[in-house]
């Protein structure tokens, strides 16, 4: 498992940070955080906006 960071593209605000083993795992896992079942169910309004999924090397 690695930790990823997901953030909004245009301004950069950090929308999500935690384990996932992929960047759609953590795509996922920051949708339901945020009450949906998973990124697909985020309205499509928000989706186009943009993410940008990294991953963190802290070691």
């Amino acid at each position: 498992m690695a930790i990823f960071q997901v953030r909004q593209a245009a301004t950069g605000a950090i929308l999500w940070t935690g384990g996932a083993e992929n960047e759609q795992q953590a795509l996922d896992a920051m949708a339901r955080e945020a009450g949906y079942s998973d990124f697909s169910a985020i309205p499509e309004s928000l989706r186009s906006s943009g993410t940008k999924v990294d991953r963190l090397n802290l070691g």
